[in-house]
């Protein structure tokens, strides 16, 4: 989790007199876990929130009784379909005022009642007529991925959750957060206030649900009937999802004044002559979703260019080049220093941490110029966790995991949970089902199973990738892993070098076949040891400093005053549980009071 003592972006231009918010996915901590926490928002600097404190991080499972009309599993997309997929095309549709609208649909209609209902925030009684009470057991608490979610708003410091009975939280999130920041920016705009904003849009995400069909294409496929488990549905589900998030970012720059739409496109009014926009995706696209010529096997979650190789668009006044492309590297860290310089701030000024963050404004100025930054350096890691625990094995078809954090966002990507709390089946030899017979700790101990019930053992995903390439092209991969070899659980590192580039259509990738293959030429080894050395600095850059809770480099009385304040927050985890037993106790002050004037720069 990011830590309250970083000089994050929105402190930063705060600082530099900006009013700063983010809307929708917070996925840099979890309020559970946090020591802040619904108030995680407000303390790593962010003026005003709207968004999604999820249990997990990641969205609700699909509730698949549609608000508890069927029995589990029934309604696998969390709403009523027409008849002709199992459903209704007449019923009730209750508010949670209760309050009730008869609705009904067309047979073929790509927006069927139960759909229309679900999506105004209501639930689908199918076949019934209105009653002045409402049917028993209707699920207006149930939470339901896209559409029914743990929405929170935080502003200044105050913070309260909207209860899923609020439209808000009914709404769907793509929708809910375009509202949100339409709101504030606006409010922001007629006060003539500098403002940042972060919309952090969590559409494309599992569990894949079709957006409302206002936000589509009129042409766009019927959706209706198709199962987000299905790995083909799922990418229909997913590029609807895509789909949707781009008519919600064009109501944004249009209700917001900065664009305009001219013969079928978006263009920058004058409104937008001093606002900078900036689309950027965190990861790579899921395995199942992949499209060629990229890696589904080596994919969100590895440090392979299918996996971090995403795209980045900047539109506004410091353009000079409209449509071009800038080819030379660039970190998504160096958006860091990129916002602050647009908005007058400094990075490095009273920070006390080294800033791994390269210049880019000057690509706006000579689109052609070499690349600044000389080396990339990205890492896939498990969570910190207490004593040294890690998540649980979840098993796709192909491979197993420990990147899910829980049961339910294991079974929501499509695998099956065999760490704590494991209570499935596995499909056997002969499609007879075998009973996961108790949790297990590591993947390769699940294989070692489906190896002693006659299956077959899938491939064991990294616990730790990591991924070093420089302007060369040259590129680097550390994969760290406990693997299932010889029926047994084996600590195994491999390096491996590739040459990758960014060519169109067929860009040049680190895929297995593409391995370079030891002894090394000169150039080859050469290279091979320049990165490896960049990797283990980088790795070794940030010293063991007992004590040091806010990573300032010293161990002071700021940490006691610092460990204080936390535990009067927490009885759990926080920054200043340096012993990592997931305590904040007088165990960590003894350390730190051991500890007082150890400098770690």
């Amino acid at each position: 989790m990011i830590s309250p003592y970083e000089n994050t972006l929105p402190k930063i231009m705060s600082r530099v007199g900006y009013q700063t918010a983010l809307f929708g996915k917070f996925h840099i901590g979890l309020q559970g876990k946090n020591p802040y926490g619904l108030r995680m928002p407000n303390a790593l600097g962010w003026d005003y929130f709207s968004g999604w404190l999820d249990d997990s991080g990641d969205p609700e499972t699909i509730d698949t009784t549609a608000g508890g009309v069927g029995p589990v599993g029934t309604y696998v997309q969390g709403y009523v379909p027409g008849k002709r997929n199992g459903g209704a095309d007449w019923g009730a549709c209750y508010a949670p005022s209760g309050r009730c609208k008869p609705l009904s649909s067309e047979p073929l209609a790509k927006n069927p009642a139960g759909r229309a209902c679900r999506d105004s925030g209501g639930i689908f009684v199918p076949e019934a007529a209105c009653s002045a009470t409402g049917p028993d057991g209707l699920g207006f608490s149930t939470l339901s991925a896209h559409y029914v979610s743990p929405l929170v708003i935080n502003e200044g410091g105050r913070v309260y959750e909207v209860p899923p009975t609020d439209s808000r939280a009914r709404t769907f999130r793509n929708v809910q957060q375009t509202d949100a920041a339409i709101s504030w920016i606006n409010k922001q705009q007629r006060g003539r206030k500098r403002w940042f904003a972060t919309v952090a849009l969590a559409s494309v995400h599992t569990p894949m649900q079709a957006p409302p069909v206002s936000t589509l294409p009129v042409d766009a496929q019927d959706s209706n009937g198709l199962d987000p488990a299905s790995v083909l549905d799922g990418i229909v589900l997913a590029n609807q999802m895509i789909q949707g998030m781009d008519s919600e970012l064009e109501r944004l720059f249009l209700k917001t004044g900065l664009a305009t739409k001219r013969n079928g496109r978006l263009a920058l009014t004058a409104a937008s002559a001093n606002t900078v926009v900036i689309y950027v995706n965190d990861n790579g696209s899921l395995g199942t979703q992949v499209r060629l010529p990229f890696d589904g096997a080596r994919s969100k979650g590895t440090a392979y260019q299918t996996g971090v190789w995403t795209p980045m668009m900047v539109a506004g006044p410091i353009v000079k080049t409209p449509g071009g492309e800038v080819t030379a590297m660039v970190n998504i860290a160096d958006l860091y220093e990129f916002v602050a310089t647009l908005g007058g701030g400094d990075v490095r000024r009273n920070n006390p941490r080294p800033v791994d963050s390269v210049a880019m404004l000057p690509y706006f100025k000579n689109i052609s110029m070499p690349s600044i930054r000389k080396r990339d350096f990205t890492l896939v890691g498990p969570n910190i966790q207490a004593n040294g625990s890690i998540n649980g094995p979840c098993q796709f078809a192909n491979s197993c995991s420990h990147i899910p954090v829980t049961k339910s966002v294991c079974e929501d990507n499509g695998g099956i949970w065999f760490g704590e709390g494991a209570t499935g089946t596995y499909p056997g030899v002969n499609g007879d089902p075998y009973s996961i017979p108790h949790a297990f700790t590591h993947c390769c101990e699940v294989q070692q199973w489906v190896n002693s019930i006659g299956g077959s053992p899938v491939s064991v995903q990294p616990l730790t990738s990591i991924g070093v390439r420089d302007v060369s092209g040259f590129k680097l991969v550390r994969n760290e892993k406990k693997d299932y070899i010889g029926d047994a659980c084996v600590d195994s590192g491999v390096d491996e070098l590739y040459v990758v580039n960014q060519d169109e259509p067929l860009p040049l990738l680190d895929r297995e076949e593409l391995l370079i293959e030891e002894p090394y030429s000169d150039i080859q080894q050469t290279k091979f040891n320049e990165l490896s050395t960049y990797m283990n600095e980088v790795l070794a850059s940030e010293p063991t400093c007992p004590g040091d809770g806010n990573d300032d480099g010293v161990v002071n009385a700021t940490d006691l005053l610092n460990f204080e304040q936390l535990r009067r927050l927490t009885t759990g985890s926080s920054w200043y549980d340096v012993n990592q037993d997931g305590y904040t106790n007088l165990d960590d002050r003894q350390t730190i009071v051991q500890n007082l004037g150890r400098s770690c720069k």
